[in-house]
């Protein structure tokens, strides 16, 4: 480590978070809704969603496909830093988190560029065309982030970007003994994805640790 680098502290984040473009009325009724629903909160927080917009925006991205739908924060969030012309495919396995999510998908205000796909991510992801997406998103199962991965490296576009959530394995990324099955998952994606060919990738220190890579 580089003797002039800071060592992020949980104040460190609530600084960041405090200063960053905040969620709007729309996107936390989404958040107690889901709750209320029974869905997991384990959706991207708001700094992550504007870094994620602000990846699409400069990147100059139209179609986004993204594994993991859950209740539609990332989808909705990512859907409106795209053109009007832009589309967000998401795939989301769950029956009720998919129905939850096309709810509030036809309820926002970028309904017309969201369509939530029901069905397994190794599944759908086949049948997207080579070179078909400007970005993917990855906020799924994570025992099966390689396989997605080599499906995204397949359908982005050269200059296409790849994100990946939970690389900080839900805090535990560092336990000696940790209580998450998930763990030895992301321990194993982490260690693959610098492997990757054509790939220029940094895990971005937002939320539970962002994976944000460059297909070459």
């Amino acid at each position: 480590m580089s003797e002039n680098a800071t060592v992020v502290t949980e104040a460190h984040f609530r600084y960041l978070a405090e200063r960053t473009t905040q969620e709007d009325a729309f996107l936390r009724d989404l958040r107690v809704s889901a709750a209320k629903a029974g869905i997991p909160p384990i959706s991207i927080d708001p700094p992550q969603a504007a870094f994620l917009q602000i990846l699409l925006r400069a990147a100059g991205a139209k179609r986004v496909v993204e594994v993991g739908t859950l209740a539609g924060y990332s989808a909705i969030s990512m859907a409106r830093a795209l053109p009007p012309d832009g589309r967000v495919l998401t795939i989301e396995v769950d029956p009720k988190h998919a129905a939850f999510a096309k709810e509030w998908v036809a309820r926002s205000d970028v309904a017309k560029k969201v369509a939530v796909h029901l069905g397994a991510g190794k599944d759908v992801l086949k049948t997207i065309p080579g070179g078909f997406a400007d970005a993917c998103f990855l906020d799924a199962d994570k025992a099966s982030y390689r396989l997605y991965l080599d499906e995204c490296m397949r359908i982005l576009r050269p200059g296409g970007l790849v994100m990946a959530d939970n690389a900080f394995a839900f805090g535990q990324l560092l336990d000696r003994n940790p209580t998450d099955p998930d763990v030895p998952h992301v321990r194993a994606f982490n260690d693959h994805v610098p492997t990757v060919q054509g790939l220029q990738s940094v895990i971005v220190p937002l939320g539970d640790g962002l994976w944000v890579g460059v297909r070459t």
